[in-house]
């Protein structure tokens, strides 16, 4: 298979500067790393593509090469030759791995708190009319003893002796070096000889707070607040992190809900369904009513407009739809079944009573046929 074009490789063009071939495979390296990529062959494989066209157009002699003769003319030299355009293939590679891992040396680095996530349950009354509420949370704070050094009351931090406080060593890996955190004092620059007591050198120890939380109304499964500044402490000084606080509605016993409407079952007899009436439905403001026409059917559904719910994110107030489900009487007794049998006699032999019983037989006949 015909191998790929040095520039294609970097995504570049043929009269691309310098600059521009260290800022592609900056880029390139970046993305295919296999430091962020672990056990992926295809982004290994790409990593080392764009390796070796950077170790080519990087280098004038080497690109003067290839852009006459193509790969022949650079073939059995890459990785021969450190020199360098664009300032050498081992500074770029320090500059990817910088900006990959965070690295700028120099002592103890300052990293973001955490954030954290808590999620808070809620009835359908309160996501609609909001609450406030107050939730226990487990954090990690800096130590007051050591102010979040890490170092014994009194004392302080030394200077790594392995990198001499940069936080970074470099190390010999083929025919270029790389920069990696140092292992003993793990990237931060300084060592700890003596630990806090409280904190055993960490910095920070874990408490619980209590925080008030103010949910507006309408919120609904999913929606998220945003306590700035909630989360966990950050390192040296740093900001902390935030705390997001996701809903979840608890299951009610008489409303489920979709968006800004709210639905309900409501099972009636018969006789209500025949004659018709006027019904007392709950809503989530009290009780509304509710007429039924004569002859209503299992499945059909009656709105109730504006008892539904305002969306936290505006609009018009929903909808409440009442869906009405015809209930067959139990444990009937003797006189009541003879009752209903004498009705069923007075239905026999008409079809007008019976719509839907009747275009049903007759699609049964239809297909029979």
């Amino acid at each position: 298979m015909a191998r790929e074009d040095f520039y294609e490789t970097l995504g570049v063009s043929r009269t691309a500067t310098e600059a521009e071939i260290k800022k592609a495979y900056r880029r390139m390296a970046m993305k295919y790393h296999p430091d962020r990529n672990p056990d992926n062959a295809d982004a290994e494989a790409h990593f080392k593509e764009a390796k070796e066209a950077y170790e080519v157009l990087s280098d004038a002699q080497k690109r003067a090469a290839y852009d006459q003769f193509g790969h022949a003319g650079v073939d059995g030299s890459a990785g021969g030759h450190r020199g360098g355009g664009a300032g050498g293939f081992s500074d770029v590679f320090g500059d990817v791995f910088n900006d990959i891992f965070g690295a700028s040396g120099g002592g103890r680095q300052n990293y973001r708190g955490a954030d954290l996530r808590y999620h808070l349950d809620l009835t359908l009354e309160e996501a609609v009319a909001g609450t406030t509420t107050k939730i226990r949370i487990p954090v990690h704070v800096n130590c007051k003893t050591c102010d979040g050094s890490g170092a014994k009351k009194g004392t302080k931090p030394v200077t790594c002796t392995t990198c001499g406080g940069h936080g970074q060593v470099r190390m010999q890996q083929g025919f270029f070096q790389v920069q990696q955190p140092c292992p003993h004092c793990h990237g931060t620059g300084q060592m700890i000889k003596e630990p806090c007591n409280d904190c055993h050198g960490e910095g920070q120890i874990q408490e619980h707070k209590t925080l008030s939380v103010k949910v507006p109304a309408g919120v609904d499964t999913g929606d998220r607040i945003r306590l700035s500044g909630e989360g966990e402490a950050g390192t040296n000084g740093a900001e902390s992190g935030d705390l997001y606080v996701e809903m979840q509605v608890k299951r009610h016993d008489v409303f489920t809900r979709d968006g800004s409407n709210l639905y309900c079952e409501m099972p009636i007899s018969f006789v209500t369904a025949s004659l018709g009436g006027e019904l007392e439905v709950p809503t989530l403001e009290g009780k509304a009513s509710l007429k039924i026409p004569e002859g209503s059917q299992t499945g059909q559904q009656f709105r109730l407009r504006g008892k539904g719910v305002k969306s936290v994110r505006g609009g018009a107030v929903g909808d409440l739809m009442c869906r009405v489900v015809i209930e067959t009487p139990v444990k009937l007794s003797k006189t009541q079944k003879e009752l209903l049998k004498q009705f069923d006699e007075t239905m026999k032999g008409s079809h007008k009573h019976s719509p839907k019983h009747s275009s049903w037989l007759d699609a049964v006949k239809k297909f029979f046929d």
